[in-house]
């Protein structure tokens, strides 16, 4: 009988599906009894449509990655459901400039996001097939990041130009093309992180590595900076040389190239802010909000700031309460500034469980990078963990005043429905990984016996290697009964070459531990 491991019955992902989903559809019910005093239009269907949507994701991981972390989902229901309940709550404020929030269109793009990622994951049964395209990936981010530059088909909004039009739909495609980095820098980093982190001179104590093995990833940085310039977006600049910086430390374990990166970024923001207009706009903004100049200037002034400021204090530490507060006084409360607006109404309290999901997911996300066997899904799986942790930062971090504005936003909470799918793409890869590093190995343990041998000659232990001629590997322990010539150690012939079609050396279990070769348990 071949012992064989339990399948999970991921009874834990089922019982915080029901908690997240209750702290969705709860703040969407109390959203509309708080305002109109009754439960919103179409509660129960678009109730069910969250439900149903959390219960099939659910299914295809008992069935196709029954050992996938069972917690990453039921976080990413309970942002998601969060996300929705303001959206809506913004919606029916009929304040000016809300008219954009629509809670119907992002819950469509949810469910578009949630499809294509369970979709890719019933698919994609190994993520280490994604390496097999890594050049392929490198060109395919270039030309996403390089779409919104391309005339009649980028649009330029609040003085970016990061968006496209496609079919009359906007969509953000630095967004996909940080999955396409990912893999890019995780397939080639894992070829060759070894020459990048010995090969090369030493400058002021630095480990540079050789400019032919850099060519491709100062490629991708110098992408990089031209976002800055010419989409005269921070953020996402910021968001791809964060990725390539923290992936080439992961791969070489080189605290020089955190310090290299840091100077480069800064030495290039710093210059940036000199020499375009919008970039020093942003930093004034940063620095000086309540100045007068900074706050009546529009467009590109502080006022957005300042009014996210001013909700997020009177929210205090307990918040004034789902439809009690007004967070429809920020510009754009239901896309950038969503964190601000829901630290009005849920509080201080409310904000730090909010981060401490976001941490959830990225803790996991890392654990399964420190789990899994494989170098590539090791790579790839830290470097999309820490893209969603720093794509957190840089958000919070702008509407705390932490470091200038950006217009990135936050993942599956604010409106947007390329950050939606694009996240949910992300979160299948970190459970398709997840999958692989708990998944018991069907490898037996070299030294191990093997069970089921007759009592009257117990299995032997394999030592050596076989030869050339496709036997049994040296780290694989004959199954019982098998037909494999018994020798012992005093039977080996002194003459015989380690390319010997038998397996070199054979321990039975009647020879002395102190005469034996090998490991010792």
């Amino acid at each position: 009988m071949e012992p064989r491991q339990r399948r999970p019955l991921r009874i834990a992902e089922v019982f915080l599906l029901v908690l997240a989903l209750g702290g969705g559809i709860g703040g969407f019910a109390m959203v509309g009894l708080s305002i109109r005093g009754e439960l919103p239009d179409q509660f129960w269907f678009r109730s069910m449509l969250l439900a149903v949507t959390a219960l099939v994701a659910h299914v295809v991981l008992r069935l196709r990655a029954p050992w996938a972390d069972q917690v990453i989902l039921p976080a990413v229901v309970l942002l998601n459901g969060i996300g929705l309940s303001m959206i809506w709550r913004l919606e029916i404020s009929d304040a000016t400039g809300m008219a954009p929030a629509d809670a119907a269109g992002n819950m469509q793009a949810t469910l578009l996001g949630a499809i294509v990622a369970f979709a890719l994951l019933w698919v994609l049964k190994d993520h280490r097939w994604l390496r097999r395209y890594t050049y392929t990936a490198m060109v395919v981010g270039l030309l996403l990041i390089a779409l919104p530059l391309i005339p009649g088909v980028g649009q330029e909004i609040n003085g970016a130009r990061i968006w496209i039009n496609v079919g009359g739909f906007s969509l953000q495609p630095a967004e996909f093309a940080k999955i396409a980095f990912a893999v890019f820098f995780a397939g080639y980093l894992v070829t060759n992180r070894d020459t990048l982190a010995l090969a090369g001179p030493k400058v002021f104590g630095l480990q540079l590595p050789r400019l032919r093995d850099l060519g491709p990833i100062l490629l991708v940085w110098a992408a990089s900076l031209a976002v800055l310039v010419l989409q005269r977006d921070l953020g996402t600049s910021l968001l791809f040389f964060g990725l390539f910086v923290a992936m080439l430390y992961q791969a070489t374990a080189r605290s020089s190239w955190i310090v290299l990166g840091l100077t480069l970024f800064g030495a290039g923001a710093l210059t940036a802010a000199r020499l375009f207009p919008h970039v020093g706009a942003r930093i004034d903004v940063w620095l000086h909000p309540f100045d007068a100049s900074q706050y009546e200037r529009d467009p590109g002034g502080s006022y957005q700031l300042v009014q996210g400021q001013f909700s997020m204090a009177n929210g205090g530490l307990f918040g004034t309460g789902w439809g009690e507060g007004r967070p429809f006084q920020i510009p754009y409360a239901f896309s950038d500034f969503i964190y601000a607006a829901l630290g009005e109404e849920l509080g201080l309290t409310g904000l730090t469980a909010i981060v401490l999901l976001y941490l959830l997911v990225v803790q996991r996300g890392l654990k399964s990078a420190l789990s899994v066997r494989d170098g590539f899904g090791k790579l790839l799986a830290g470097g999309l963990a820490f893209a969603m942790a720093l794509q957190v930062f840089v958000v919070i971090g702008g509407i705390t005043r932490i470091i200038p504005l950006t217009g990135l936003t936050l993942p599956f909470m604010a409106q947007g429905g390329s950050s939606l799918l694009a996240n949910w793409i992300v979160i299948a890869l970190l459970l398709r990984i997840s999958d692989s590093a708990r998944r018991p190995s069907d490898l037996p343990v070299r030294g191990q016996v093997s069970a089921g041998a007759p009592a009257a000659e117990p299995e032997p232990i394999l030592v050596g290697s076989s030869g050339s001629d496709g036997g049994t590997p040296a780290d694989v322990t004959p199954p019982a009964g098998s037909n494999l010539p018994r020798r012992r150690v005093t039977d080996r012939d002194p003459h015989g070459s380690p390319g010997d079609a038998a397996p070199t050396e054979h321990i039975g279990t009647d020879v002395p531990p102190e005469h034996r070769g090998g490991e010792r348990s």
